[in-house]
């Protein structure tokens, strides 16, 4: 770590993040591994319908931006998603390629068929989900999931077990549960599973330190956005070691979605100084794809990955930038918009410009120098159309406002 990680070239957050007082407590990997979930929990957003071209060309990109491991889809779903999956795994991209189970022997066979090395395996396990969501004996589902881990692992396959709806049960049933099926059946690495993203940062803690005072297993995060906690939920668990979180491409999926991947890549890096292993100049076109392909959009002001969040229109601001130039434009952002693939800043027009930004846009369209009271009255014109019209100014309209204004007040000297 360099002696001022809070800033660099490229980024500026910061420092009381790396002050020994605030990581007290503490025990941050050194690197962290993505598990991405957007062809399989992310395609469980409402209305999001991908075909296999459009999975392997998600899979390829997710490959390009580092992502170590890719959950191709659930085989059992339709034909569409095993062809999907058995092409992806096909592929020999350098990410780990998992199919997802439910603790079934004919769903690990399926996965089996499509040629992945490693399997994601899930089972209910809070006792009320168990007996009102699935109609099953709390015993039955123990017992399918020993039956079929065990059969998971005598062929072959690296299992990452995946306990649904953890964070809602008793947590000493909930531990003697793992740590029976850990016993009798078999798990390579556990998921803390907050199915419903019920959980706040302090109780994301909270089970990542109980279940590695009962267990000796690699431990991961699977967290929802219900509460729009799952990012600092994975962080919190990080910060305890947990050192594989898994993510979607903008935090697609069901219900509220998952965790993103964008978020927790870039807050591990410039926050904690954690090595994500991802290109994060890939994040923006990532995001673009899995927009495109999944036909949904997203807030122009999301964070990181937002159309627009580069996009100027207050008047401070825009002195702010031009100010500071592009030398040291981490004094108006926390980051350098390349560092995740965006360009920019641009100055826009709207009611909340001032007078520097006419002079920027005076200049830009070679409208030559103006007086301030001719500024002035360009910006009164530009706010009441962008007020008028309730959006930004594009160049023609700015031109025109500009030429016509100027014109008059020189006409009247």
């Amino acid at each position: 770590m360099s002696d001022t990680p809070w800033k660099s070239d490229n980024h500026f957050v910061s420092p009381w993040n790396f002050e020994p007082e605030a990581r007290e407590g503490t025990s941050l990997p050194e690197k962290v591994e993505f598990h991405d979930v957007t062809l399989r929990d992310g395609e469980q957003q409402a209305g999001v319908e991908l075909n296999a071209d459009e999975k392997v060309a998600i899979a390829e990109k997710l490959a390009e931006a580092g992502v170590q491991r890719i959950e191709a889809g659930l085989p059992a779903v339709s034909p569409q998603d095993a062809e999907a999956v058995k092409r992806i795994a096909a592929l020999g991209l350098p990410s780990r390629i998992f199919a997802f189970s439910r603790c079934m022997v004919d769903d690990v066979k399926r996965a089996l068929d499509c040629g992945v090395k490693e399997i994601v395996m899930e089972v209910p396990s809070s006792e009320h989900i168990i007996e009102y969501a699935y109609r099953w004996e709390y015993e039955r589902a123990i017992e399918l999931t020993v039956e079929s881990t065990k059969f998971a692992h005598e062929n072959g396959l690296w299992v990452s077990f995946f306990p649904i709806d953890s964070t809602r049960a008793d947590i000493t049933t909930f531990l003697d549960m793992i740590e029976r099926i850990a016993r009798e059946g078999h798990m390579d690495s556990l998921t803390l599973v907050d199915t419903f993203g019920v959980l706040n940062p302090q109780a994301a803690s909270f089970l990542a330190r109980k279940v590695q005072e009962r267990m000796d297993v690699p431990l991961e995060t699977h967290f929802h956005m219900d509460f729009s906690l799952g990012v600092a939920n994975t962080l919190a668990a990080i910060a305890q070691g947990v050192e594989t979180a898994q993510v979607s491409v903008s935090g697609i999926g069901e219900r509220s979605g998952n965790t993103p991947l964008e978020d927790t890549a870039l807050s591990l890096e410039l926050l904690y100084g954690v090595d994500s292993g991802i290109d994060l100049q890939k994040l923006y076109g990532l995001s673009q794809l899995v927009r495109e392909k999944a036909r949904v959009t997203i807030p122009s002001n999301r964070g990181i990955v937002g159309d627009r969040i580069f996009d100027v229109e207050s008047g401070i601001i825009a002195s702010w930038v031009k100010n500071v130039g592009k030398e040291r434009i981490t004094e108006a952002f926390p980051f350098r918009p390349e560092l995740v693939g965006q360009t920019g800043p641009r100055i826009v027009l709207g009611k909340g410009s001032g007078l520097d930004s006419v002079l920027i846009w005076l200049d830009k369209c070679d409208l030559g120098p103006a007086s301030e009271d001719e500024m002035l009255a360009i910006l009164g014109e530009v706010k009441a159309t962008s007020l008028e019209q309730k959006g930004l100014l594009d160049e023609d309209t700015f031109v025109t406002i500009a030429q016509g204004v100027l014109a008059r007040e020189r006409a009247a000297v």
